[in-house]
């Protein structure tokens, strides 16, 4: 008798930024994923973090679906679709050309079956701070995302396709000199409660990363047991290890490190942010890889299968001694260990294999039909 929900474990394809479409699929088998998240990022995007695109996806039509389709058939794969932008602030331009670049994913996910295969969307919304900085700012800016996302997720929804946000407070992606490190309006779950709330379609959720709540000092159960679970298409799988620096008694666990002059800040004899991610005193880790963390995930699994939890758990590889060494074989080792982990607390024992997944249904081939592209002053 089946003991556990058998979920897939996915590799996320932002790791593998230098791999051919072909290659990160043998690499992903080889590692041994059931799936893979394809990050599809803007070519001519502003980011410099993530920049892996693993998807033509100019001109891309029914032919192409098949074709993408087959393949990870042949491989044994499934896969969903991300890009994670500023939606609704940053520099107007790049905003409107995000928005734009969704609405092409979201078509791209319908080609490839959309919810009927499983093919989500993930993105970011992002935060405009013009908003923010103004009394009111935080629903100042959940009326913004109303006003931006209402038709992208009507949108969404007469194409048969879920759209998923992820959580990370985007901690680093202004400048250490400003105060706030609040810049991905759903990185908490009152927020996300909220998004919900105004725009009560199904055809958006979440993905959620648990590692981005252990750095704020807030259980990832206690956000399971109080989330909406049918909101839940999607587990990242990364972790965090609290750092116990000087830095972190003297600027708290629950502000960032701010940004002085040098010379003031050598004179006082404290800390400051070296780069605009160094400001919350954690690493990123891969469980089961390269030491512990701050993260119970057993407990953590107990929960999600306690509440009925049967979606993929991707493995989002950012991990300092994986990742981050830009080594090919120790981004591997990272997967494989992550994947190991997993195993026991995600599947049932074989006799003759061990803990193994058990093989989920194929992607389907739909029908083609005539999908145009939209941009969104057209919507």
């Amino acid at each position: 008798m089946s003991t556990k929900l058998n979920n897939p474990i996915w590799v996320m394809s932002s790791a593998y930024d230098k791999l051919s479409l072909d290659d990160l699929i043998s690499t992903s088998v080889a590692v041994g994923a059931q799936g893979v998240d394809l990050c599809v990022f803007r070519k001519d995007g502003t980011r410099e973090d993530h920049t892996a695109t693993h998807l033509a996806y100019e001109g891309f039509g029914g032919e192409q679906a098949k074709q993408i389709l087959e393949k990870f058939n042949t491989a044994g794969l499934q896969l969903s679709l991300g890009a994670f932008e500023n939606m609704i602030g940053g520099d107007p331009a790049e905003r409107i050309k995000n928005q734009n670049h969704l609405l092409r994913l979201i078509r791209i996910a319908s080609l490839l079956g959309g919810d009927a295969n499983d093919v989500k969307v993930g993105t970011f919304v992002g935060y405009n701070h013009e908003l923010g900085n103004q009394i009111d700012g935080f629903e100042r800016n959940l009326e913004e995302y109303k006003r931006v996302f209402e038709p992208i997720v009507k949108y969404a929804e007469s194409l048969g396709v879920t759209i998923v946000y992820e959580n990370c407070p985007m901690e680093g992606w202004r400048s250490s000199r400003f105060s706030s490190t609040y810049n991905n309006l759903p990185a908490v779950l009152a927020a996300r409660k909220l998004m919900y709330a105004l725009i009560p379609s199904k055809a958006h959720g979440e993905i959620y990363d648990p590692s981005h709540d252990i750095w704020q000092n807030t259980n990832p159960v206690d956000v399971i047991e109080a989330m909406d679970i049918d909101r839940l298409k999607r587990v990242h799988v990364k972790t965090t290890r609290n750092l116990q620096t000087k830095a972190r008694v003297d600027w708290g666990g629950m502000y960032p490190m701010q940004h002085v002059s040098a010379d003031l800040a050598q004179k006082a004899g404290v800390d400051i942010p070296q780069h605009d991610w160094d400001r919350h005193h954690y690493e990123a880790m891969l469980p089961g890889f390269g030491g512990t963390d701050n993260m119970d995930w057993n407990a953590f699994v107990g929960a999600l299968h306690r509440r009925g939890f049967g979606g993929p758990f991707e493995i989002e590889n950012e991990a300092k001694n994986s990742k981050d060494t830009q080594n090919m074989h120790a981004i591997n080792q990272g997967f494989k260990n992550c994947i190991g982990f997993l195993s026991p607390l995600l599947w049932d024992l074989d006799a003759a294999h061990g803990y193994q997944y058990k093989k989920g249904k194929e992607l389907i081939v739909p029908t083609y039909k005539e999908v145009p592209e939209i941009t969104i002053d057209k919507l």
